[in-house]
């Protein structure tokens, strides 16, 4: 029988489909090739880079589109439709971010951004919880560049001011902040939607995320899926219509998007 719609799965990947500390997923690799095998979309939306992604998806085993460093780019559309693009850049490239980011912002705040970058071997490996190649792929970035802010609150938002008035955002992840462009994780999927929907008369979205910069993507998608995360307190968190996990990831990413397929009446 013919699907009444089409599923689009907007999922974030570490912390959301990746256990926190080890990036493993093998518990629900079947389960994802399962809704894949059913024609269900699933597009990682994401702040790793290109090279993490494509080595999620060498893991997986199958080549997945996906959206990369918290919206800066969009790749492999054309795995859902030979007609749709590529390839979709939609950031400034992180050497003119960092430019700005030095002539605008004032010395005394950005003694208070460490960038990642510069920092030695092992603090990388420390905050990433990543070694050798893997490391190389987390730092191997093209629009935006991670720091550790250590300044106060008040600081931070006069960072936070002087960045949104020159087009520049930082987005905070579990591990690091992001220093982006004028991009995000919604920016991007609505843009992907957009695209899909040149083919696709009727899209449900899915989305699935566990912190704070993905709050955004989940408020924007039709069954918002939040993965169980100790930071949270879900009588925090004012979304609509949420669905979320008793249990971490990978597990947990299971769990809610079997509860999310309930809400849709969508068998698979």
């Amino acid at each position: 029988m013919k699907k009444k719609f089409t599923i689009l799965i907007f999922t974030d990947l570490d912390g959301s489909l990746l256990h926190r500390d080890t990036f493993k997923f093998d518990p629900i690799k079947l389960y994802i090739r399962s809704l894949l095998n059913n024609g269900i979309i699933i597009i990682p939306n994401s702040s790793k880079t290109e090279k993490e992604i494509e080595k999620f998806n060498e893991e997986l085993g199958v080549e997945l589109p996906y959206i990369s460093e918290n919206g800066s780019s969009i790749h492999g559309l054309n795995l859902i439709n030979k007609n749709f693009p590529n390839k979709i850049i939609l950031s400034r490239e992180k050497e003119e971010l960092l430019k700005i980011f030095n002539l605008k912002v004032p010395e005394k705040i950005k003694n208070k951004c460490l960038l990642i970058s510069k920092l030695n071997k092992k603090k990388q490996e420390e905050i990433f919880g990543q070694k050798d190649d893997k490391l190389k792929n987390v730092l191997s970035r093209n629009y935006t560049l991670p720091l550790l802010f250590i300044g106060k609150k008040t600081e931070k938002n006069k960072l936070l001011k002087i960045l949104n008035d020159n087009s520049l955002t930082l987005q905070d992840g579990g591990r690091v902040s992001n220093l982006c462009d004028k991009v995000n994780k919604v920016k991007s999927m609505n843009k992907v939607i957009k695209i899909l929907k040149k083919t696709e008369d009727k899209i449900k979205t899915i989305a699935v995320g566990d912190n704070y910069n993905d709050l955004d993507m989940l408020k924007n998608s039709d069954v918002p899926c939040l993965v169980f995360n100790d930071q949270f307190k879900l009588d925090q968190i004012n979304i609509a219509n949420l669905v979320f996990s008793n249990q971490p990831s990978p597990e947990g990413w299971a769990d809610v998007i079997k509860m999310a397929l309930a809400k849709l009446n969508y068998n698979v």
